[in-house]
């Protein structure tokens, strides 16, 4: 019953992607909407169209929200649904850099940070799926899962926190997460809501070991949807990566939300740029080509560029891209 109801978030999230999938509807959108659209299509450029198109399809479809069906809104009975067949999510971990780690599922994002002391966990995707792909798959690294000592979650969604408490139970993992997202579980009460635990504040620091992660508040996605500067390594190469804790806006015409989302990533933009990060990261393999670089990556040979490392102009213009089409839902929402 619990996974049905936090399920509505999901459910919201599945049909933006399809929204962002299908061809933009035949809606008349106004000039100055078009205008913010064009310039998110713009900064997209190779790399990030992907990402321009589910978003900028989300903020236009609030334009014209559909209208609410009946009899929808009653608790379903039968108790929760069973988890997907394996073969419908399962991936093979990859190692990225010397100190990132993928151990996540075909459409949703783990990354593994290690540390000279232990392993910082970004994400913790579905209940159903965490000990296969972070337990297993840092196994078949070559890692210890034992050695997890902190899991970020970038927001309270089931698709990426519903793992935390499985590691909290068998590994004693510290949790972060903000005080807004801790919040959000605690009105839902799913059962596989993680323990309160560790609270993150904008700019914290987390050092573990020989690395320091710094965690930015960023609202709008979820009200208190946190993003990420990570060092990197990559044989004597060093980079950083910007980790977008939440992308779709997957709350409806709410403006308060998409003016939050518009500072945000205005915000993180400039952070990022200052931080000189050069890899964009998402928790969404579709958003930061991670369906491509992923295999990419596992048939690099030595001396090969980095499939993630993509520039930092490429970072600002990825976060360019969200912030139009935040500024496009805006403006047709005056």
């Amino acid at each position: 019953m619990e996974r049905v109801a936090a399920g509505t978030v999901i459910a919201t999230l599945f049909t933006a992607a399809a929204l962002a999938q299908a061809p933009t509807a035949p809606v008349s959108v106004p000039p100055a909407v078009q205008a913010h659209v064009d310039a998110s299509k713009a900064a997209a450029g190779m790399e990030w169209q992907g990402v321009h198109t589910a978003v900028c399809n989300t903020a236009v479809s609030l334009l014209n929200p559909p209208a609410p069906r009946g009899g929808g809104g009653g608790a379903r009975g039968g108790g929760p649904p069973a988890p997907p067949a394996r073969e419908t999510w399962y991936a093979e971990p990859v190692k990225v850099f010397d100190n990132l780690y993928f151990v996540g599922q075909t459409e949703y994002s783990a990354w593994a940070i290690t540390t000279s002391q232990g392993i910082i966990l970004l994400d913790a995707i579905f209940d159903y799926s965490i000990q296969d792909e972070v337990d297993e798959g840092l196994k078949k690294l070559g890692l210890n899962p034992a050695d997890i000592k902190y899991v970020i979650v970038s927001h309270g969604h089931l698709d990426h926190a519903g793992g935390a408490k499985y590691l909290q139970e068998k590994y004693n993992a510290r949790l972060i997460m903000s005080a807004a997202d801790y919040d959000l579980l605690d009105q839902q009460n799913p059962s596989w809501k993680p323990k309160r635990d560790m609270v993150a504040t904008d700019g914290m620091k987390l050092t573990l070991g020989d690395e320091t992660l710094t965690l930015y508040l960023t609202p709008g996605h979820t009200e208190g949807t946190i993003s990420t500067i990570i060092p990197l390594r990559d044989g004597r190469e060093r980079h950083v990566a910007a980790a977008w804790g939440g992308t779709l806006f997957n709350f409806g015409p709410n403006r308060p939300r998409i003016e939050a989302y518009h500072k945000s990533a205005e915000r993180f933009r400039d952070l990022a740029t200052r931080a000189r990060a050069d890899v964009m990261l998402s928790n969404h393999t579709v958003y930061d080509g991670s369906k491509t670089k992923l295999p990419a990556t596992k048939a690099r040979q030595p001396g090969q560029k980095n499939p993630y490392v993509v520039g930092t102009d490429a970072v600002r213009r990825y976060l360019t891209v969200v912030d139009e089409c935040a500024q496009a839902a805006l403006t047709g929402l005056k």
